[in-house]
């Protein structure tokens, strides 16, 4: 009995991945729509190919040229399909491409698409992806056929509903039945390579490449190269904005930029488990780092400790009552000797952490030993936060990070500068990763 493959009870998209391991060689695929964003649900896969004997993993076959709504139009008046020559074939494959690039117009950019088309154009430029337009008649075909180097399953296919695209192979209901008989396989692979080197069946790959190209995974104008930083840079603060909502009592109280900060931070300090907050003096870091802790109180819950030098204690204490924020205050002065005894405070607010820049200090271990043992969020405060060198940074830092912690960032420009080697002798271990 064939596998249903409904997308319900069984995903499409993980019976293709399983069929194209191990010992599958190389994947032909007839589909209606093709949607470059569905690519990255399996470029992976098809990396890991080993390829056929002309040393091609794939073949995309793309059958339909003409938008939903065109076609439509087109039967509500009872246009008849014209002739096909050289000329219609060509303007269908211009038609598929224009399409392609509309796709790439809908929808936020994001991480994980831009890798798939960077793929997927390294994949055509290396040639390890075919792709052809099929401009003979409308085919509405889907078909998933996987070869193997297996005398007894040469093939393994896949036919029914689903088209190449996210929602075919993941999110939709379809109907997909799987194919082992090695007839019927053969017959597949026959009705396959009969469209394949069809005439008219028309070589995709210099369209593809330009429309990915043009595409906002490779942008080449200044300004959008700006604006694609920017939307990379912010991703954070976007985050942020859309997760956490902040109580009337703050939301009077801050200014726009100040609420955009105390989102940011508390995206931040969910992800990284702390945040420093560096603005310079008259910016409100206190308030901030007030709002910051009272979000997450009201998200998460806990009691928050705050860490901060002896003349700064009172003012501290005036914001917690304030704000209703739980927890206490403690002066830096006496962290080492009420920190063992100290109950379990969720977050940890540390007001001018530029004096904890110096990872031998008494104080600086009894608060990295508490933090670690309480798992606490840490919320760092200070103008100057980077008063002499990187070790000032990475004591802060190592205070709710671990050294082998990837930040996914390097300092590139000190590392040109010193080189690699030299750079590295000179930072505290862990540091240069």
């Amino acid at each position: 009995m064939p596998d249903i493959l409904d997308n319900i009870d069984a995903e499409m998209n993980a019976a293709l991945l399983e069929t194209l391991g191990v010992p599958s060689i190389s994947l032909d695929t007839a589909v209606g729509y093709f949607n470059l964003r569905g690519w990255r649900l399996i470029a992976q896969a098809v990396d890991q190919l080993p390829g056929d004997e002309d040393k091609r993993k794939a073949r995309v076959l793309i059958g339909m040229t003409e938008a939903p709504t065109t076609e439509m139009e087109r039967l509500q008046v009872a246009e008849p399909i014209p002739p096909i020559t050289s000329k219609t074939a060509s303007e269908r494959r211009s038609a598929s491409g224009e399409e392609m690039a509309r796709q790439l117009e809908v929808g936020l950019p994001n991480l994980q698409d831009e890798a798939a088309l960077r793929s997927l154009l390294r994949q055509i430029e290396n040639g390890d992806v075919r792709m052809k337009v099929f401009t003979a008649h409308r085919l509405h075909a889907k078909l998933y056929l996987c070869h193997r180097r297996d005398t007894f399953t040469p093939r393994a296919a896949f036919v029914g509903s689903s088209n190449l695209t996210r929602a075919g192979l993941q999110e939709q209901g379809e109907l997909n039945v799987s194919v082992s008989d090695v007839d019927a396989t053969r017959k597949l692979a026959d009705w396959f390579e009969d469209r394949w080197n069809d005439e008219l069946c028309l070589d995709a790959i210099p369209m593809l490449k330009e429309v990915i190209r043009r595409s906002w995974a490779f942008p080449k104008d200044p300004y959008l190269v700006y604006l694609k930083m920017a939307y990379h840079l912010s991703r954070q603060a976007r985050e942020g904005w859309v997760a956490y909502e902040l109580p009337q009592s703050l939301t009077d109280k801050l200014l726009d930029f100040q609420t955009i900060a105390v989102k940011l931070a508390a995206r931040i300090l969910s992800q990284r488990g702390g945040v420093i907050i560096g603005d310079v003096v008259g910016l409100g870091k206190t308030l901030v780092a007030t709002a910051v802790a009272r979000l997450l109180q009201i998200e998460q819950g806990g009691k928050t400790l705050v860490v901060c030098p002896k003349n700064l204690v009172e003012m501290w204490q005036t914001y917690l009552d304030q704000y209703d924020l739980r927890g206490r205050v403690m002066s830096l002065s006496m962290v080492t000797k009420k920190l063992p005894n100290l109950g379990h405070h969720r977050w940890v607010v540390i007001d001018e952490s530029h004096h904890l820049r110096n990872h031998n200090r008494q104080d600086y271990q009894a608060l990295r030993e508490y933090i670690s043992e309480n798992r606490s969020g840490v919320v760092l405060l200070s103008a100057t936060p980077y008063n002499k060198n990187l070790t000032d940074l990475w004591a802060q830092l190592s205070l709710f990070l671990d050294q082998d912690t990837d930040l996914e960032i390097r300092p590139e420009t000190a590392i040109s500068e010193k080189g690699e080697s030299q750079f590295a002798a000179r930072c505290p271990e862990g540091l240069s990763t």
